[in-house]
């Protein structure tokens, strides 16, 4: 058993996140019971090694951690709070201010539900891509109510380190505009360049290099789930699209005109872009050092 307060869990979804963390929790022997809405799937997590099918027999645990879409999770950690599964709970959705303030009115016991948002990329319905050191080294956001209190807090980072994460305090609006500008809104655009692909001339696709498909390898999330993520984010998410967009009409029109001056212009811009790349070639790098 491990020295911390965390002994026992429930994690309520199966996919490749919750699965992630029950792996992680397990490892750490911790005692993890499993819920998913299809007990074939809570029954493949517990063949991985990540816990056993939740009985109703079982205490409360010290913590539950909600791994569904945003747009289930208030539904999911009312019902779990109903019934009593756990003394601590936290989520797992890349959306927070929504399920924030859904939370709220729902009338969830907010002094036991710390919202959170592992950043290891994004869900997937099964568990091929499950894996105990998904989060390790990587930010794991928790957006805490002013009255959390600090017991709550001691508990779901106990779950952070024991998953090799590093937690990060923000505002649930300040962490969707982030995600947003990180992962949201690029996926949209990846999908929009990848998109050309799908029923265009062959060659296309035939001298397409390694270097797109780095590119685009983003584009094969689920879409069901994408698109569930996206609407819980959507002002943030618009706000980038159209930062993004007036730049390629800008560049557009450059293109377009065919000035004399179209070189220079379109110089500064991929200078912009070479800019941004190195800084964040920077940050990992101090990330890693």
């Amino acid at each position: 058993m491990t020295a911390t307060p965390l002994r026992t869990a429930v994690v309520i979804g199966c996919g490749a996140t919750g699965t992630s963390v029950a792996l992680a929790l397990t490892g750490a022997g911790v005692e993890v019971a499993l819920i998913d809405q299809d007990p074939r799937a809570a029954a493949d997590a517990a063949a991985l090694g990540a816990g056993t099918p939740w009985r109703p027999a079982l205490p409360p645990a010290d913590l539950v951690v909600v791994a569904t879409p945003p747009s289930a999770v208030v539904d999911v950690l009312y019902t779990a709070q109903a019934r009593g599964l756990g003394r601590v709970y936290t989520d797992t959705a890349g959306t927070k201010d929504i399920i924030c303030a859904d939370a709220e009115l729902r009338g969830c016991d907010l002094k036991g539900y710390v919202p959170g948002h592992p950043s290891a990329g994004p869900d997937a319905p099964g568990r091929a891509t499950a894996d105990a050191g998904r989060f390790a080294g990587r930010p794991w956001v928790l957006c805490p109510y002013e009255t959390t209190p600090a017991w709550a807090l001691e508990t779901v980072g106990a779950l952070i380190a024991l998953c090799g994460a590093v937690r990060t305090d923000l505002a649930p609006h300040v962490h969707d505009e982030v995600v947003a500008v990180l992962s949201h809104a690029p996926h949209l655009v990846v999908s929009a360049l990848a998109g050309r692909f799908e029923g265009g001339a062959p060659h296309l696709r035939e001298l397409a290099g390694d270097e797109l498909r780095d590119v685009v390898r983003t584009a094969d999330g689920d879409p069901n789930l994408w698109s569930d993520l996206l609407t819980h984010n959507a002002g943030p998410v618009a706000d980038v699209l159209d930062d993004v967009a007036r730049i390629l009409a800008h560049t557009s029109e450059i293109l377009r005109e065919g000035a004399m001056s179209a070189p220079i212009e379109l110089a500064a811009v991929l200078e912009q872009g070479r800019r941004g790349q190195i800084a964040l070639e920077q940050a990992r790098k101090r990330r890693i050092s």
